[in-house]
């Protein structure tokens, strides 16, 4: 996947920036300018004319509004998708989709030899290739119709000189849920796609969208007849600066009438997944799997049925702080702000989740604001959670925090599954039919770092990683 610095990304987070602050200082009144102010007519076209760079960009604009761009008509104004947006009175559904106009229509993965080639008396790439696509004349030649993507050749070749040239978007999908259509343009087919967001961080064009709450968030923010509450998951430990106290006053700045630690939920998950662990192993279950991971949730139901019953019952984090927030506030309106798109799956099957911002979304939202973090007032949670809690974001962080409650009223034999790719979907497979018997406890993160490393986040995740590992040394462990 591609880095967070990088054009893509800094154009995503212009079009969220610029929509929000058209609706926070204009009431919309010029967002249909939003793509001549990011695409000048100056500025060298990036897709070959500067029209299709701004038609991009409108596309753009009304996923951040909260449309599916595939589904709308390009030629509405932005000002209509706006009042259409204003006139909803709850989110859209959830999906992950393609900007076509952005699309670059990218060739199939394919190995190719280049200039590097020496036509060695070796020759290991010829050798060992199964389908006999390779021959050797001035250079190696690989048979693309032939070419069964196995990489052999790739892995054997002693000057490197095969490359590796994949296609971004389809490479970083763990369950295979984008193929190209007839154009050869990319399409997500939504029943598949577990919106783990890592084809939206591969696309080097920009193509692939997921759309945003930010505009739902902002009405809910502006009703004043209504409490708001935001839960910040534990992932946003460096997220917006180093002052966590801070980030709590900038966001009740921003207009949340409360904002609450996800980690408290957390500790609620620990408690009831590791009462379900003790009473699964004492009835003879071979293992279990985590639950708190809604990308995986959702791979589990659509990609690997048969591993269903192994997987727990528990809620994850926002399921218990959202059941803790609605007694407290009846009739707020809540909003989880996390690094995880697959959350508003979750959301949508949740009546007590009203709302979900990723990170780079309510970084957007305090830009438009003009709120900066380093200059607020430091605030603290109302209720503190513990250090097994806060350290749920981490790779590895749900399977200690439950093997701390555990103790030893069972065995314990955890193992991380640190992202989800084709391998280790098809180590999970084997598992359902052929249980392991060196782990009893797996953990599944889809996000290869954990949560840290979410399609949402705006820092990098070993910079994050050492910032929570941090906060986890100030707070008390769970009791």
């Amino acid at each position: 996947m591609l880095t967070s610095k990088n054009n893509a990304a800094f154009m995503r987070t212009a079009v969220l920036t610029h929509v929000a602050q058209s609706y926070i200082e204009h009431d919309f009144e010029n967002i249909n300018d939003i793509p001549n102010i990011l695409v000048s007519d100056q500025d060298h076209p990036k897709r070959g004319s500067v029209e299709t760079d701004r038609l991009v960009v409108k596309a753009q604009c009304m996923s951040a509004l909260g449309f599916t761009p595939c589904e709308q008509n390009l030629a509405d104004s932005l000002a209509q998708k706006a009042k259409e947006a204003l006139d909803r009175t709850q989110p859209l559904k959830a999906t992950v989709s393609v900007i076509k106009e952005a699309c670059n229509a990218c060739l199939k993965m394919r190995y190719t030899v280049t200039d590097m080639c020496r036509t060695c008396f070796a020759r290991p790439c010829e050798v060992n290739c199964p389908k006999k696509a390779i021959t050797v004349t001035n250079k190696a030649y690989i048979d693309q119709d032939l070419c069964i993507k196995c990489g052999i050749c790739y892995n054997n070749c002693p000057y490197q000189a095969i490359n590796k040239a994949p296609l971004p978007c389809e490479d970083a999908c763990p369950v295979g849920a984008l193929s190209k259509d007839e154009q050869g343009r990319e399409y997500v087919d939504n029943d598949k796609c577990i919106s783990c967001g890592k084809c939206l961080l591969s696309c080097p064009f920009g193509a692939i969208v997921h759309n945003s709450q930010i505009i739902d968030v902002l009405k809910a923010l502006k009703n004043k007849n209504k409490k708001t509450v935001a839960m910040l998951a534990p992932a946003v430990i460096g997220q917006f600066g180093n002052d966590l106290g801070k980030v709590i006053s900038a966001f009740k700045k921003l207009g949340f009438d409360e904002v609450v630690e996800v980690a408290q939920g957390a500790d609620v998950t620990t408690k009831n997944e590791a009462a379900e662990f003790i009473e699964r192993m004492e009835q003879g279950a071979p293992f279990m799997t985590t639950s708190c991971c809604p990308a995986w949730v959702k791979a589990t139901e659509v990609h690997i049925p048969e591993i269903k019953p192994f997987v727990s019952h528990t809620g994850s984090p926002m399921y218990y702080i959202a059941e803790i927030v609605k007694k407290q506030y009846p009739d707020c309106i809540s909003v989880f702000i996390g690094p995880c798109l697959a959350k508003r799956l979750e959301a949508e099957r949740n009546p007590n989740v009203d709302c979900v911002l990723v990170f780079e979304e309510a970084a957007a939202l305090l830009a438009a604001a003009q709120i900066k973090v380093a200059e607020m007032e430091a605030d603290k949670f109302a209720v503190e959670a513990s250090a097994q809690g806060r350290r749920y974001p981490i790779s590895g962080g749900v399977a200690g925090a439950v093997a701390h409650m555990v103790g030893d009223k069972a065995q314990y034999k955890p193992e991380a599954i640190n992202g989800l790719n084709p391998e280790a979907v098809k180590k999970l497979k084997k598992y359902a039919t052929t249980p392991p018997t060196e782990y009893n406890m797996i953990e599944v993160m889809c996000c290869e770092g954990g949560c840290i490393a979410g399609p949402g986040t705006t820092c990098m995740a070993k910079k994050a990683t050492v910032m929570v590992e941090n906060y986890v040394k100030t707070s008390e462990d769970q009791k």
